[in-house]
């Protein structure tokens, strides 16, 4: 995603077609604007979260025009601290809208990004953007430059159940993949796995993403991770052949759709029901781990989950505990940090035994390599692309190097 650069200058001299926030261009005469669930409006301009993802809890319009929204989690904290926004602004004409950002709990974490159609994405720019500190949590205000359509501003890119189900229709049509509903979710969306590789392979792979609904770019990795693998290389084709994978990027789709910071409809964590499994998403990977398992015919040698964070970074099991296939991870890593020159790959090696997230609970049930593959919230969109598909193409490399079961 590049980083888009506003017409208008925050604190200075209004440029062609800028106004200051909350006023109107006075070069053409303007409609009252209504807008359809509006969360709050004052006949200029409006703010809406009537679509997938759209979240915010409270909105209110000024008598100086100026918009403030006040920002919560979707279950009394503590929760972590992923603060989601999403809304899109209207105006009756174009101008720069001022909007506060106001946090219940964490504080501001996501630079704000803008789209008029919800695919193509740019940074607002950051003069565009004043954060402070109240009482030890961050705020933040922005002005935001509209030519009069409707614009999303976002914590991160929309990435939705339509952007998955597209996905998914583009990598039918290779033939090379295998759809189909795995289950529902508590609100009874659907939750697609799709399997690609040998069907009659022993060795197994697993792929789960989006279990925290604002990890945008653990998903913006997962698609050329799983792209790269079904590329037509010698590489791929000897992996494909020799592996079965099975993927579920989209684990948590009522958490995605609802604008939740971290939870499900049930208030959990997903990434702490792996072992409890007391959610029907989580048991749905359950049984996709147990089905491999109680199979005499197959093994499973490897999950990875996607995630986002701060930073780029790989939690993984220690290279002392011992995995199978063996030290796995350490190689892997190895080979990945030789294909990214000029970029340093970091790892965090730590277990503790029970804790119930996906990498602690496929270690110690099946004593599999079990990796949390996460990319940071900011991290170049170009970039991540590169992490992803250099990410696939070692795995492919180091587990073609591994002795079979």
């Amino acid at each position: 995603m590049k980083r888009g650069i506003s017409a208008c200058l925050a604190g200075a001299i209004w440029l062609s077609g800028c106004v200051a926030p909350g006023t109107a261009s006075l070069d053409r005469a303007v409609e009252p604007l209504a807008v359809a669930d509006a969360r709050c409006s004052d006949g200029s301009v409006a703010i809406d979260t009537a679509f997938d993802a759209g979240a915010l809890a409270l909105c209110s319009v000024g008598d100086d025009g100026r918009i403030s929204i006040t920002l919560s989690p979707e279950d009394a904290p503590p929760i972590n601290c992923s603060a989601w926004y999403s809304f899109r602004v209207h105006s009756n004409a174009p101008r720069v809208v001022g909007i506060d950002l106001n946090y219940t709990a964490c504080g501001h974490r996501y630079e704000p990004k803008v789209s008029y159609d919800g695919v193509e994405w740019t940074y607002l720019d950051p003069s565009m953007v004043e954060v402070t500190e109240i009482d030890g949590t961050r705020m933040a205000r922005l002005s935001v430059r509209t030519d009069g359509r409707p614009l999303f501003v976002s914590a991160q890119e929309i990435i939705g159940p339509a952007t998955y189900d597209a996905w998914l229709d583009g990598l039918e049509e290779t033939g090379m993949v295998e759809r189909e509903t795995l289950g529902h979710s508590a609100e009874g969306r659907a939750i697609e796995i799709m399997y690609l590789g040998n069907p009659a392979a022993r060795e197994q792979v697993v792929l789960v993403g989006r279990q925290h609904p604002p990890e945008v770019t653990g998903a913006l990795a997962m698609f050329p991770f799983v792209e790269t693998l079904l590329e037509d290389t010698e590489l791929a084709r000897r992996f494909r052949e020799r592996f079965r994978v099975s993927a579920v990027p989209l684990l948590n789709p009522d958490g995605v759709v609802k604008g939740h910071w971290r939870h499900n409809t049930g208030g959990v964590d997903l990434n702490r029901d792996w072992g409890p499994f007391t959610q029907p998403e989580t048991q749905l990977m359950r049984d996709v781990l147990v089905a491999i398992d109680h199979d005499p015919d197959k093994r499973l040698r490897l999950l990875l989950d996607f995630h986002s964070t701060g930073r780029d970074i790989f939690y993984t099991i220690p290279d002392e505990l011992p995995t199978d296939p063996p030290l796995f991870t350490r190689d892997w890593l190895a080979r990945y940090q030789d294909r990214m020159s000029g970029y340093e790959v970091t790892r965090d090696a730590r277990h503790e035994a029970g804790r119930p997230i996906s990498k602690a609970h496929a270690f110690d049930t099946y004593g599999v390599p079990a990796v949390t593959f996460e990319l940071g919230d900011e991290t170049d969109r170009t970039l991540i692309r590169r992490i992803g598909r250099e990410a696939a193409i070692a795995m492919m490399e180091e587990l073609l190097a591994t002795e079979r079961p």
